[in-house]
């Protein structure tokens, strides 16, 4: 086989070009992501051309990749699976030896270490939203964090809501699949749903929408219902409001890593995510659907409001303790 010249660069280009038209944006962008490494990697050890790729230099990129990242088992298999998928379109395109894919190593997890423990619970999301109530009402921030605890919303959803989804009346919101308007959500269509809203969450929105909210469109004239001046509020910032409000300092409570506020890093701007007890929004969706469960709320419920199914809850998002199952199934046993 005849291998054809291609460079790094080059050829992750070419290939997220080519996987556009069978995954959706949030995929590709994954792959970009973990790839950008590689490259990098690649003009660190001066390849020009991967025909010249081989295995052993693909786990010296594996090793290397594990310490820059400060990867766990998780991340890097997750970094080295993106890899393997990239080597394998190589070898389609004769830009390296064929079966070269086989020999991109990556670890095998179990289903507990691919379940992610990180959480908001729930007296941490009561002290982060009272602390908000109390000093951000009714702001950007105070909505966003609110929506996405009560809903269990992913984050995607909370930014593709319009001003038209909230039903004031009946007091609901509809989540909708709109990519061509740039508002996508996950698992497409299958997503869409109705997410019903509690007198308090109303009153939110409403006070809102009268006093707070910008009056703007984003770019392709809807009306978002998170909205800054310049239209509708990016996912990143929807994820830095999280990270902001989550640092134990931000919400009124001292500091369990014995830092100074003055010389911490993570009390810098954007700097957030770098506070230890900070989370994402995946935390505080998996917080919700664990405090949810843990209520007393049916499992079919949470997984219906959620969006997700009863198994991957169980696998990933409930964090109830054996003790906490066996007390719910007692009181089901003292209702009989």
């Amino acid at each position: 086989m005849s291998l054809e010249p291609i460079e790094p660069e080059a050829a992750l280009e070419l290939f997220l070009k080519d996987k556009e038209a069978e995954l959706a944006d949030a995929s590709i962008k994954g792959h970009d992501y973990r790839l950008r490494h590689f490259v990098r990697w690649c003009h660190e050890q001066g390849i020009e051309n991967l025909n010249t790729l081989t295995g052993r230099q693909l786990h010296e990129y594996r090793l290397w990749r594990r310490d820059d990242g400060d990867l766990n088992k998780v991340s890097e298999k997750t970094q080295m699976d993106s890899l393997r998928s990239f080597v394998r379109w190589l070898e389609a395109v004769d830009g390296v030896e064929q079966d070269l894919s086989e020999k991109v190593l990556s670890p095998t997890i179990t289903a507990d270490e691919n379940s992610r423990d990180v959480m908001l619970d729930s007296e941490q999301a009561a002290s982060v939203l009272s602390h908000l109530e109390k000093y951000e009402y009714a702001g950007p921030q105070h909505v966003a964090l609110t929506l996405m605890w009560h809903t269990m919303m992913r984050v995607g959803g909370v930014h593709a809501m319009d001003v038209d989804d909230y039903n004031a009346d009946e007091q609901y919101m509809k989540v909708r699949h709109r990519p061509d308007t740039d508002t996508p959500i996950k698992n497409k269509g299958d997503g869409e749903r109705l997410v019903a809203l509690s007198d308090d969450i109303c009153e939110l929105l409403d006070d809102w929408l009268e006093n707070k909210r910008p009056d703007t469109t984003d770019d392709h004239g809807r009306e978002p219902l998170l909205a800054s001046r310049e239209g509708r509020l990016q996912k990143t910032t929807l994820r830095m409001y999280v990270y902001r409000w989550t640092r134990p300092c931000a919400h009124g409570e001292e500091c369990p890593h014995d830092r100074d506020p003055d010389d911490c890093e993570a009390t810098v701007r954007d700097a957030a995510s770098k506070c230890p007890s900070s989370v994402s929004p995946h935390a505080i969706r998996r917080g919700s659907i664990t405090h949810s469960l843990n209520s007393d709320m049916p499992d079919r419920v949470v997984s219906d409001r959620a969006n997700v199914s009863p198994k991957v809850i169980e696998q990933h998002y409930d964090r109830r303790t054996e003790q906490e199952r066996m007390e719910q199934r007692r009181d089901y046993l003292d209702n009989l």
